[in-house]
């Protein structure tokens, strides 16, 4: 009987040991989970509208990724999984040759899939530029586009002369057959729509407009501008992953705002690094330099409803064509660097000095204007690659990951 009463003891004192053992293990396990958690991974939930603080998580993480889409590399995926890359810039676009938008996005909309796989929170960026050419008579006229606009369907292509501005102003611009489209013409506005519906509708979430300014010589209230993004954004609000389109262009004013209402989701600009003269290759990024965007966005209320005193944004090292005199200083050079373009001028110096430059310019971003963004570059058209991987990747992969792995110790740091 007391030999039975010992056991029935010793079974609970066992029970109570494997009881507190696993207590102990538990409190462990949540004291770490704790631990973890503090560890706040940025958020980048969004759904019809996006908050500010989602929207600067996005553009912290910002690159130009572009031509993405039209060259599909199994090696910009790897770049994408590997530097974490959330809002990538430029994937698609076209600059004249209209007619190949349907070969644009066969070859691009399964990369769009392969890219949501990798990360489903990414954002890719489509663009539609300040161009049209005589190649968009070759491209028939959807009759949702006409719906759109409450026309009646026609079996007819676009129409380039019905685009362009009349009595001759920025005609022929970019060359012969290759104008500035005239937002103000129905026409011009029926292709933009066109060009964001096929963006959309392959799972892009970001169009930017270029030169926006150039395009609206006979719509100064932007009347016409607003009616046609509505469109597009009523549009996405329907048909887009989040329900949303982020929209943005090259603000030389620094921003377009009507009634206190802001036109854009985001600002975007060129860097402008500014020459240093006596000091060659070498360029600085200043506050009041040639027409940059530093301490200019303008604010408002933004697409999403929130109001703010200046418009979160992007700088970029652009490509626009290098002067009569790539290599040399000029004092009066206010866009190009040492006579270059800026980012044939970033590819023309050494690997060290690219490296050590893109640190120097997001923190500088960073430290000057608390509005800005310095979007990285991981591609630039098939010139420059940031990749790791020879003999074309131009070896900035590492330092791009680094900048963007260093922003969430520092956020912890400051917390």
């Amino acid at each position: 009987m007391s030999k039975t009463k010992g056991s029935i003891v010793i079974k609970f004192s066992s029970l109570g040991l494997s009881l507190i053992t696993i207590f102990l293990a538990f409190l462990f396990l949540f004291a770490f989970g704790e631990i973890q958690g503090s560890e706040k991974k940025p958020n980048y939930l969004f759904k019809e509208n996006i908050s500010r603080s989602v929207l600067e998580n996005y553009l912290a993480r910002s690159a130009t990724v572009a031509s993405l889409l039209h060259l599909a590399l199994d090696d910009d995926l790897r770049m994408i999984q590997n530097t974490g890359v959330k809002f990538a810039g430029r994937v698609i676009w076209m600059w004249g040759n209209e007619s190949k938008i349907d070969a644009l996005i066969d070859k691009g909309a399964p990369f769009v899939k392969q890219i949501h796989q990798i990360d489903s929170d990414i954002i890719l960026q489509g663009a539609i530029f300040e161009i049209v050419t005589t190649d968009v008579n070759n491209v028939k006229i959807p009759s949702a586009v006409f719906k759109e606009f409450s026309l009646s369907p026609e079996n007819r292509n676009f129409d380039y002369k019905k685009m362009i501005y009349p009595l001759g102003r920025r005609v022929n611009h970019w060359e012969k057959g290759a104008s500035v489209p005239d937002m103000s013409r129905i026409e011009t506005k029926m292709w933009f729509f066109y060009v964001a519906k096929r963006w959309i509708d392959m799972g892009l979430e970001a169009i930017h407009f270029g030169q926006v300014e150039i395009m609206d010589d006979r719509d100064r209230k932007h009347i016409h501008w607003r009616d046609m993004m509505a469109r597009i954004r009523s549009y996405a609000k329907k048909h887009a992953r989040r329900n949303l389109v982020l929209c943005d262009a090259h603000v030389p004013s620094g921003g377009i705002v009507h009634d206190g209402k802001l036109m854009f989701d985001l600002h975007s600009f060129p860097s402008r690094p500014k020459s240093l003269n006596g000091r060659p290759h070498q360029a600085i990024l200043e506050k009041g330099f040639s027409d940059s965007i530093y301490g200019r966005s303008a604010g408002g209320i933004s697409p999403s409803g929130w109001a703010c005193d200046s418009l979160p944004y992007i700088v970029e090292i652009d490509n626009f064509g290098n002067s009569d005199h790539p290599g040399k200083y000029l004092e009066s050079d206010k866009i190009h660097v040492w006579g270059w373009d800026e980012i044939n001028w970033f590819i023309n110096q050494s690997e060290s000095y690219r490296n050590k430059w893109l640190e120097y310019a997001y923190k500088w971003v960073r430290e000057n204007d608390s509005n800005g963004y310095f979007q990285l570059p991981l591609r630039r058209f098939q010139h420059y690659s940031a990749s790791m991987v020879g003999p074309k990747g131009k070896r900035q992969e590492d330092t791009i990951k680094r900048i963007w792995l260093n922003l969430s110790k520092t956020k912890k740091d400051e917390e």
